[in-house]
């Protein structure tokens, strides 16, 4: 172990390699090999279990995935070749799959009895932690776990980590922009508006755009570096306070913000206002799930009506489907206008670049000429779902079976559902896209050119459905020149 000094004189512990290590390449072995999911830990939740202790004492685990034996009658998998000859590992190595589970599960199951007390493990880190120098039998003050420096106060940036990163010059192709936002993104919790500032830099990752780091770009690459030399300190949820969830939405974005209030201080483009103010709660509710589980959650937010749809019982498909998540949380709304919900508020006003699409006034005669609008069959169940009233030329017949069918069938603005006999919702498509929908369940590159009856399957597990979907890829396959070449050369 050597100890060096960083760019800010502070002493950093180094281990320098003096050996080789042995790389080899198991991935045909991993193909065949069966998964262990064994979970790993969840690293919030590590630092939060560890922040506020006075005294730590941290652990490195010595060569970890060398101190678990392969089984002698699997050793042999292991086999490499090298100018020696060819030789098996008998402990096991880096670079299998199940290595990282095999290991995890190792040190849970002979720590276990201290995991969640006064010892969290993750792979072959090591963290007492304890209130007092003799339960923790060290006399440490803060250490590093995972990149992050974990003390008494809350967590904060391992600053030895990021002075690389400080020092980097401008990127000078893609892969070194992805590789700068990957880095700096482990830390983004830490950095205020974090997607905003990396805004021009993501846009140089999207497909088909040209490489040019320009002002914008540099700006944001400064600016995030700055950011990571000063961040805030961040401080453990208290369990015993109710935790306040503030959302807004619009129709560029959608705005959360978790916090607590310690002591006394001041208080989609095509969805309805309130739909979007409900996808605003179950995105934040998703995104701090893991604090606001089990816990009393104080939510606010401007649309006063929303608490109204919560307990409306004949809500659209999609509305129940959100309410069905909201219902293990411990929720109370209460009523707060946009302005005085000012964080939320700002999060979801932030103004985003549009793209203006010029207007397409000339036309060829050709065009005019073949533009064809159709009645979709569907439309007199639509008619009956949303208005429960038939057509003055309806016969009785025709009235009674449309009640017996309307039952199965759900309208979600702009589309009518189906519930079919697999207890699976499936939409419904008018006249015209029938045709493109079996040349690609049947002729498309991942068709197959099945036979009629596969063919109408994979059109029911696309969850699309009309009524003659297996007369209709009957009569498709029966015309599809490829299927009757093949047929005549079998012949």
């Amino acid at each position: 172990m050597t100890v060096i000094k960083n760019q800010q004189d502070e002493l950093v512990p180094t281990r320098i390699q003096n050996s080789w290590r042995v790389c080899i390449d198991y991935r045909i072995l991993n193909q065949a090999t069966c998964e262990d999911h064994f979970p790993l830990p969840f690293i919030d939740q590590i630092l939060e279990k560890l922040s506020g202790k006075s005294h730590y004492c941290f652990l490195d685990g010595f060569l970890g995935y060398m101190q678990i034996h392969i089984a002698p009658e699997d050793q042999h998998k292991t086999t490499f070749t090298c100018p020696f000859g060819t030789f098996a590992y008998t402990r096991m190595p880096f670079g299998l799959c199940n290595a990282p589970s095999t290991f995890q599960r190792c040190m849970t199951s002979i720590f276990s009895d201290l995991l969640q007390e006064c010892m969290e493990v993750f792979m072959d880190d090591f963290t007492m932690y304890a209130d007092s120098f003799e339960a923790c039998l060290g006399n440490l003050s803060k250490g590093i776990v995972l990149g992050h420096l974990v003390f008494n106060k809350g967590i904060e940036v391992d600053k030895s980590k990021i002075d690389i990163i400080s020092s980097l010059p401008n990127p000078t192709y893609v892969r070194e922009v992805r590789s700068f936002l990957g880095h700096v993104g482990y830390y983004r919790r830490f950095i205020k508006n974090f997607s905003k500032l990396a805004l021009p830099l993501s846009r140089l990752l999207q497909k088909d755009v040209e490489f040019k780091f320009n002002q914008p770009c540099i700006k944001a690459f400064q600016e995030l570096k700055n950011r990571l030399t000063s961040t805030p300190i961040l401080q453990a949820p208290n369990w015993d306070l109710p935790f306040e969830l503030m959302c807004d939405a619009s129709n560029s974005a959608l705005g959360a913000v978790l916090g607590q209030r310690a002591g006394v201080g001041q208080l989609v483009h095509n969805y309805t206002t309130i739909e979007k103010e409900l996808l605003a709660i179950v995105f934040a509710l998703d995104k701090f799930r893991a604090y606001l589980i089990d816990s009393r959650i104080i939510m606010f937010s401007n649309n006063a009506a929303l608490r109204y749809l919560l307990k409306k019982p004949d809500a659209k498909p999609r509305q129940i489907r959100w309410m069905l998540l909201l219902q293990e949380f411990n929720i109370e709304i209460r009523d707060k206008k946009g302005a005085e919900n000012s964080i939320a508020y700002h999060l979801s006003r932030i103004e985003r670049e549009s793209k203006p699409m010029p207007i397409q006034d000339e036309f060829l005669d050709e065009q005019l000429l073949h533009i064809q609008t159709s009645i979709p069959w569907f439309a007199n169940i639509y008619n009956y779902v949303e208005t429960s009233q038939f057509l003055l030329e309806t016969s009785r017949l025709y009235k009674e079976k449309l009640q017996s069918d309307t039952k199965y069938y759900i309208w979600d603005d702009p589309y009518l559902w189906r519930l079919c006999s697999d207890k699976v919702i499936h939409m419904c498509i008018p006249d015209i896209e029938i045709n493109s929908v079996l040349q690609f369940c049947h002729s498309a590159p991942g068709g197959g050119h099945h036979g009629s009856t596969r063919t109408a399957r994979k059109v029911l597990d696309c969850s699309l459905y009309w009524p003659t979907i297996f007369r209709d890829a009957y009569q498709f396959v029966s015309i599809c020149d490829k299927c009757q070449k093949v047929g005549m050369a079998m012949n």
